[in-house]
């Protein structure tokens, strides 16, 4: 079939479903150590701090790649990038299935972090490429509810396949289904979009070029006014829901390993309400004239004060607290669209992939320095220390609390004029 032949839903065929199984196997990625945290450590010897730098690899190595991959994405388009980049995920999900040292894992996890690292960005520009404006942010929430579905994949589900096999078996599995994605990509996706088909080839800019456009965006005070909330909240969560939310439910709550799944899809599953729930309901007020912007503070504000009810640690049923936390952390999304529409269209790759880049550089550095936290003083258990979790919840409080004050400072300054 020729691209200028493809209707609306044979691209939802040939576009949507190759991309979204590319992102789907990301996210799952991202969220799964939360589940196999303790045979991990058990099976490798490690620390809180170890534990927390091998998960977090992921974060550093997909947030050194977010600058250069918007360069690659204009250049070369998104069919061949994340086809690529998914090849160098299936060589860590295997490295990581047969390593046998905390380095040969943290390399692994590393070039998955690399590997899956253009599957969002990667969609969205095949996404306004190959379909009506009007369209887009219909696709984008399927497209962020099937991550959402990714992340639910990596709880209950997970701990079923680890309990029938292991986790090194898992990481061979996800090899297969890098590799199958990475194929389904190249080879279902055609090549040019028709628009690209029917119209007069246009000069491709230098790299100088686009290296100038990057620096636009990153001189702009704007920028440096959103991006923080938005990376630090983003960041807090990624790092919780990623790895931390699991210990925590162990060593907290109580939980047993079966009730840590379940409780881990429970939040998986509000974290993708959430995505539908904001992105909607920000698409209904701005035809009112409410700016993005303040529904994505609600959101965030919101996220600030559960965290709060988490750093605290009330006693009976916690799930409810988590759940809420992951629905309103959610709204951290919003603030891609607060960006992208104050800056030029042409910038808007760029713009994505600065911002990317702070909310994992954010997530790694969060992530890891709450495992140093935990493993502060000796503990007299397995786990660790509730209290050593109530300091360092606090200390993201404090933090998140330090974002927030700088947004509202710099809407004082910068809101009128965006």
């Amino acid at each position: 079939m020729t691209a200028t032949a493809l209707g609306f839903r044979s691209r939802l065929l040939c576009v949507f479903l190759p991309f979204a199984a590319g992102y789907f196997i990301s996210y799952l990625f991202r969220v799964m150590n939360a589940v196999i945290a303790g045979d991990l450590a058990a099976d490798l010897g490690l620390g809180a701090g170890s534990l927390g730098l091998l998960t977090s690899a992921y974060f550093l190595a997909f947030a050194a790649a977010q600058l250069p991959l918007g360069i690659l994405l204009d250049r070369f388009g998104a069919r061949r990038v994340e086809s690529a980049l998914l090849l160098i995920a299936a060589a860590g999900a295997l490295l990581f299935a047969i390593g046998q040292t905390v380095a040969v894992l943290g390399v692994g996890r590393a070039l998955i972090g690399l590997g899956v690292s253009a599957c969002l960005m990667a969609s969205f520009k095949a996404f306004v490429q190959w379909f009506p404006a009007n369209s887009l942010p219909q696709l984008n929430g399927w497209l962020l509810a099937v991550g959402g579905l990714g992340a639910m994949a990596g709880t209950v589900p997970l701990e079923w396949l680890v309990s029938a096999t292991d986790w090194r078996t898992v990481f061979l599995i996800l090899t297969l289904a890098c590799i199958l994605a990475a194929a389904g990509i190249f080879w279902l996706v055609p090549n040019r979009a028709p628009e690209a088909a029917t119209r007069e080839p246009r000069r491709t800019p230098s790299l100088a070029e686009q290296v100038g456009e990057l620096a636009q965006v990153l001189r702009h005070p704007w920028f440096w006014t959103v991006a923080p909330l938005g990376a630090i909240n983003m960041g807090v969560f990624l790092a919780l829901q990623g790895l931390w939310a699991g210990p925590w439910l162990r060593d907290v709550a109580g939980y047993e390993r079966s009730g840590i799944a379940t409780a881990l899809l429970l939040i998986a599953a509000a974290m993708t309400a959430g995505y539908a729930f904001w992105g909607t309901l920000a698409t209904r007020l701005a035809v009112n004239g409410v700016p993005v912007r303040h529904l994505a503070l609600v959101g965030v504000s919101m996220a600030l004060l559960l965290l709060t009810v988490l750093a605290w640690q009330p006693g009976g049923s916690i799930i409810w607290a988590w759940m809420l936390y992951a629905f309103a952390g959610s709204a951290g999304t919003l603030f891609y669209v607060v960006l992208t529409r104050s800056f030029p269209a042409s910038l808007t790759g760029r713009v994505n992939t600065a911002f990317n880049l702070l909310i994992f550089l954010s997530a790694f550095i969060i992530q890891w320095l709450l495992g140093l936290a935990l493993e502060l003083r000796p503990s007299v258990s397995a786990g660790y220390d509730p209290l050593d979790y109530r300091l360092s919840f606090a200390a993201l409080c404090l933090l998140m609390l330090a974002s927030l004050g700088w947004f509202l400072y710099g809407c004082r300054r910068y809101g009128d004029a965006v």
